[in-house]
């Protein structure tokens, strides 16, 4: 038994010097922390392992996801391929801890030597002498994580059964998080990684473990064991970064892609959301009375916006309002950009939506008994960072 296994790729992928390397690490993360925070802790993260100047960008979204983990994850079950040599079945480490740069990480025996009981798991210390695809992660782990214990496991050719067994068996609570390492396509064109990396990430974001090939993703064998997992628990999945190596810091011809996700134990709860779907009944009645107003006088209502109003709707909304008369369309109005308070937005649009819409006549009294009416409330729009993505799907669609 090795008590230490000592970094293969420190000075190569990633800084041997541990003020570098936690200056490029903050520097990653940082960028990545422009994205809206999410509102709950991943369980499982899914992101690259090349070298941190070509995904260290796009890996760093992952962990940016774990701002508020420090001091709540305490184990960490490492899972990637082995790039050097080909194996069956599933290989932990025989080492007591792992030495980074950035200190010492302890290695969970109590759990290798549970997921030893398991079919096709077993040691195999050649599988982590020169491997990379684990060992990157660990700076960032250590950066937003400080202190944890690592379950190293190296993929040779195994079963997605196999695999989700060992999620299974270390699942745990909130203590526990699962990181799956692993790249998409390798050494294509840049318009050619493309379009096959955003197949592979569609597949990844319907669970589909069977359409990942080795050409799809070289840490296919673990995303098809956590895809598994995740779709017998039904977990949610968030796509956080899709780029490549002619993104970050490479040449076009032959480009290695990268992908990240987050995902989470039932749908990440979101609080503006919650809020508004409380308020809900209180958005129809508002439409309703709007209409009923405008049938009587002719003229939209007048709000009146103090400290009386529940926060979500004196905080400026966009809407739609939508009017059905015995399931047929009968006139929507709304906004797509917040520019007024919400209780203003949606008593504007249902006077709109019943008497402006051009498409028909203004409603009369006879038609209530038929009417249905919606309000749906937006989102805040963000911007499309890549546009010929979206129009190549937009074209497809």
């Amino acid at each position: 038994m090795n008590a230490i296994r000592h970094p293969a790729v420190a000075g190569s992928f990633y800084p041997a010097d541990r003020n570098a390397l936690e200056q490029q690490v903050a520097s990653f993360l940082s960028e990545a922390g422009n994205a809206p925070p999410s509102p709950a802790l991943p369980k499982a993260i899914i992101g690259p392992h090349a070298g941190y100047v070509y995904s260290g960008p796009v890996a760093a979204r992952a962990y940016a996801r774990l701002a508020a983990a420090r001091g709540k994850i305490s184990r960490v079950v490492l899972m990637g391929p082995s790039h050097y040599m080909g194996f069956r079945g599933m290989a932990v480490d025989t080492a007591e801890a792992w030495a980074m740069p950035g200190g010492i990480v302890p290695l969970d025996t109590e759990a290798i030597t549970r997921l030893q009981g398991l079919p096709l798991v077993g040691t195999l210390d050649a599988a982590y002498q020169r491997e990379h695809a684990l060992e990157v992660h660990v700076p960032f782990l250590q950066q937003v994580l400080g202190h944890f214990r690592l379950v190293p496991v190296v993929t040779g050719e195994a079963p997605a059964e196999a695999v989700a067994a060992v999620f299974e068996a270390l699942w745990g609570g909130p203590e526990t998080l699962f990181v799956i390492s692993t790249d998409l396509s390798h050494y294509l064109d840049y318009t050619a990684c493309r379009r096959q990396d955003q197949s592979t990430a569609e597949a990844i974001e319907r669970f589909d473990g069977d359409a990942l090939g080795p050409a799809e993703a070289c840490g296919r064998v673990a995303t098809r064991g956590l895809l598994l997992a995740a779709r017998q628990r039904g977990m949610a999945i968030e796509r956080l970064d899709l780029r490549n190596s002619g993104d970050t810091a490479g040449p076009r011809d032959r480009v290695v892609g990268y992908g990240a996700w987050a995902l989470y134990e039932g749908a990440p709860e979101d609080p503006e959301r919650a809020a508004v779907e409380q308020i809900g009944p209180a958005l129809l009645d508002l439409a309703r009375r709007s209409i009923a107003f405008g049938l009587d006088t002719g003229q939209p209502a007048n709000v009146i916006t103090d400290a009386t109003l529940p926060p979500v709707l004196a905080a400026p909304g966009a809407a739609f309002v939508t009017l059905r008369r015995r399931g047929a369309l009968r006139g929507c109005i709304g906004s797509a950009v917040a520019s007024r308070p919400l209780v203003v937005d949606v008593v504007q649009h249902a006077f709109n939506a019943a008497f402006c819409d051009f498409r028909f006549p203004r409603l009369e009294w006879l038609e209530l008994a038929g009417l249905s009416l919606s309000v749906s409330v937006l989102t805040p729009p963000v911007p499309i960072n890549d546009e010929a993505a979206v129009a190549q799907e937009l074209v497809r669609r």
